[in-house]
């Protein structure tokens, strides 16, 4: 839809039929702002406390903000559809120089697209290689280079000090002085869960709703999508995961289990997975990888920019990472679900 190529109810995820065959009641324009677990209730901010037997957390996360930014207009984040639209009023009024903040997957995702409107843009990232933190420093340079294949301004290891502009945003400033002409800005440096309206309601928090491997974050209370913490034991670690995929998932998880109550369920023990369309480049990881992991190209090569790379840790597969080789991606998430060795999984690319 950023790109001009669809129009909003073409990515509506529900519609007034299906509302009505599922006899739904909603509390549009309100918020929740706080849960009372002992009388079983949540309030809301119009003053209408609202009472459950059972309750799902789903209230996901919200984009983080450069406080220096001011009553500036024309910088934004992209979250809702709101969000998208404004953007993309402003991409159809041809700026001169677009700028992003922050080289994760959602700020790459605006750039490509600024990029073949045929915006000039520049990226901005503070540290010294894009995507190093989940892909590592191989990989992540690839990533970034997808993007000056492309005529993208990527520039590391600088993090952004202010903006100048009179009403609207007009330069954008770097920590080591450089100021970069920006007619719009786009930040994408992270999220935060939005939990804060739980403060008060005895669930423990610490980087989202802590839950237990099913879950559940106290009796009748699960929680799902990017608010959700829990250990998942098939990487042995906590996971708090921001993928759309992963809400989708975790959201009928979470509702099984409300439903099964105390009788017994599998824990949830996903394989997390995304993908992401960047230019001519269909993205896609599966598993939980980190900067410090061993990876090996299985197929095809880094220069051609495509090509299948494997991720090893402890003697586990761990990841799979694909550039346009998503049956790839999708036989090597099969094999980390399996629990494969790394030994085994390398065995396996050389004879296939």
């Amino acid at each position: 839809m950023l790109a001009g190529e669809w129009e909003p109810d073409r990515i509506a995820l529900t519609s007034p039929t299906k509302n009505d065959e599922l006899s739904l009641e909603w509390h549009l324009g309100v918020r929740a702002t706080d849960l009372n677990i002992a009388e079983k209730k949540v309030m809301l901010d119009s003053g209408q406390p609202i009472s459950y037997d059972g309750a799902i957390i789903a209230t996901g996360a919200r984009c983080i903000s450069l406080r220096m930014t001011g009553d500036l207009q024309g910088i934004y984040t992209l979250r809702g559809l709101d969000d998208a639209i404004a953007i993309r009023s402003e991409f159809e009024k041809t700026p001169q120089k677009v700028v992003v903040v922050g080289a994760g997957f959602i700020g790459a995702e605006v750039a490509a697209t600024a990029r073949q409107r045929g915006l000039d843009v520049t990226m901005i990232e503070a540290a010294e290689v894009p995507f190093e933190r989940v892909l590592g420093t191989e990989m992540g340079t690839v990533t970034a280079n997808v993007h000056r294949d492309h005529g993208v301004e990527v520039i590391t290891g600088t993090p952004v000090e202010s903006f100048k502009g009179k009403e609207r945003v007009e330069k954008v400033v770097l920590a080591n002085g450089t100021e970069i002409d920006a007619d719009i800005v786009i930040v994408g440096i992270g999220v935060r869960p939005n939990t804060e309206w739980l403060d008060n309601s005895g669930l423990t928090i610490d980087n989202g709703i802590v839950c237990d491997e099913t879950c559940q974050a106290a009796p009748g209370i699960v929680a799902a999508g990017d608010v959700a913490r829990w250990p998942n034991r098939l990487f042995g670690e906590h996971m708090r995961v921001e993928h759309w995929d992963n809400a989708v998932e975790q959201g009928v998880y979470a509702a099984r289990r409300l439903l099964t109550g105390e009788n017994k369920i599998e824990p949830y023990a996903p394989t997390p997975w995304f993908w992401t369309d960047q230019f001519d480049r269909k993205i896609q990881l599966a598993g939980r990888t980190r900067s410090t992991d061993e990876v090996q190209i299985i197929t095809g090569s880094t220069e051609e920019r495509r090509f299948a790379a494997a991720y090893g840790r402890d003697g586990k597969l761990v990841g799979i990472l694909g550039f346009n080789r998503p049956r790839h991606v999708m036989q090597y998430k099969q094999m980390i679900t399996d629990g494969v060795s790394w030994e085994d999984a390398l065995e396996h690319a050389k004879s296939s």
